[in-house]
């Protein structure tokens, strides 16, 4: 938000929405005070789509499955935010669905979340037994290792497409962005590993 701020200094523009460190994709900033009011009000509304390509471990035998389960941010030693599923925590629903099996190794799914807490596709995929391929937080170390070897060299979290309808126009907005070359990449990679030569 610094440098598009730097890059346009004659306009105002803030974060809508944030994603998690080292997540790419679809990010909206509104440029004017009264928009980003009405797409705070959507969020608060859980009205936008918001869909997110994900690799987790193993094969993702659940098909489409919606994990409902209450989310509470807690504080670590030293200050570190983590979020666990608990009782009593805030509601957190997210809707995984795969796409692509990687053998037994890794599943690609599509992930969407109808809430939007902090870390919550992270937290549910490892409460599902399906941890983020590359996430040091909440994920497997040895898988993580192993998806190294595939050119992973970050969390394999990808926000594809997000999805609203304003509300003064009642017409649909959507943007999506492709999966970043670095991420593309290791989806090759696993590929190619199932081949026959």
């Amino acid at each position: 938000i610094e440098a598009l701020r730097a890059s346009r200094p004659d306009e105002t523009l803030e974060l809508v929405h944030r994603l998690d460190r080292d997540t790419s994709g679809c990010l909206l900033v509104a440029r004017k005070r009264s928009t980003l009011r009405s797409l705070h009000a959507l969020l608060r509304e859980d009205a936008f789509d918001k869909r997110y390509l994900v690799l987790v471990r193993g094969k993702w035998e659940l098909g489409a499955k919606r994990i409902d389960a209450p989310l509470r941010t807690d504080l670590r030693v030293g200050g570190e935010r983590t979020v666990k599923v608990a009782v009593g925590g805030k509601e957190a629903i997210s809707d995984f669905r795969p796409v692509q099996f990687f053998g037994r190794l890794a599943t690609l799914v599509e992930v969407e979340i109808l809430t939007g807490r902090t870390h919550q596709i992270r937290v549910h995929a490892a409460y599902a037994g399906h941890p983020v391929a590359g996430d040091q937080k909440y994920g497997d170390e040895e898988f993580n290792e192993e998806m190294y070897k595939f050119g992973l060299e970050r969390m394999f979290l990808h926000a594809s497409s997000l999805t609203l309808t304003w509300p003064d126009r009642g017409t649909p907005f959507s943007v999506n962005a492709p999966l970043p070359p670095e991420l593309a990449k290791v989806l090759d990679a696993l590929a190619a590993r199932r081949r026959p030569r």
